[in-house]
């Protein structure tokens, strides 16, 4: 496995500062942010993307994962979440749809394997959630098929509070979806949020896994805290991942430290290092 560190922590660096600042630190990927102030489609062109995959490569790095999952230039900075693929609106989802289909194409010119989205968004009180799960499968057909021709790989990521937030809904969602090129993005942090073992679902979802998120967790309160200072046992999870012989990017989600990312940054990578040598 190979560490990797998000830009969203980043935001008030300019993307190709985030990315100097991460491979200063030794990580070996970079999870690019999908949305303003880094790598919004509509605004970053053909000049802009080429810039970044020098960037990228002069830094001995590759690309981790394209975050898709918020949409702050349409919505604004303090909407995490809309507008999702169960929205009531049909236009609203088809911003959703349109925003995943271009980080695809975009993850095609970056030469990016995959990208993650959010699992189906907030369950409205007056709406049955097997109803929106229907909506969902329905929303997503357009970007699955437009992953598939590109060969981009789009990551579904179960979150607390959402639509999908568990490992059993996942499971029963992924059944009904008629594409290869739809996956997970396991986030370990989410899964022990919503009072499931990370380590022994590493197993179970052994099949669908193309990348994995981390930050730490106390109390299964979801608030992301650097590795370390929380009480996930990432010994146990890093050991199940050896032993399904994954050989992917972790990339680590430190969003709420963009005050000091630098810091956050080291040490997460730091203590994260010192397990995984532990594990060898």
């Amino acid at each position: 496995m190979k560490l990797a560190f998000s830009t969203n922590a980043f935001k008030k660096y300019s993307l190709q500062d985030s990315i100097k600042e991460i491979a200063k630190i030794g990580y070996k990927g970079v999870e690019i942010l999908c949305d303003v102030p880094h790598a919004y489609p509509p605004d970053f062109g053909d000049d802009k993307a080429w810039q970044l995959k020098d960037v990228i490569s002069s830094h001995g790095m590759q690309i981790s994962n394209l975050n898709a999952f918020t949409l702050y230039a349409i919505v604004g900075g303090g909407d995490v979440y809309h507008p999702s693929w169960i929205e009531q609106d049909e236009h609203s989802r088809q911003v959703r749809v349109q925003h995943t289909i271009d980080c695809v194409q975009l993850a095609k010119k970056l030469g990016a394997k995959n990208l993650s989205t959010e699992p189906g968004g907030p369950i409205p009180s007056n709406r049955d959630s097997n109803k929106l799960e229907k909506v969902f499968l329905e929303t997503l057909v357009p970007a699955s098929k437009a992953a598939e021709e590109e060969g981009i790989k789009l990551l579904i990521e179960p979150e607390p509070g959402l639509l999908i937030e568990n490992s059993s809904q996942f499971k029963r969602f992924i059944k009904n979806v008629n594409s290869d090129y739809v996956k997970l993005n396991f986030d370990i942090s989410h899964f022990y949020c919503v009072n499931e073992d990370p380590a022994k679902l590493v197993y179970e979802l052994v099949d669908y896994i193309e990348h994995f998120h981390l930050a730490d967790i106390e109390n299964r309160v979801h608030n992301h805290l650097i590795p370390g200072r929380g009480e996930i046992d990432f010994h146990s999870v890093f050991a199940a991942m050896e032993d399904i012989g994954y050989e992917g990017f972790v990339t680590v989600e430190l969003y709420p430290y963009q005050d000091s990312p630098v810091q956050a940054a080291q040490e997460a990578y730091s203590h994260l290092c010192s397990i995984i040598e532990s594990i060898r």
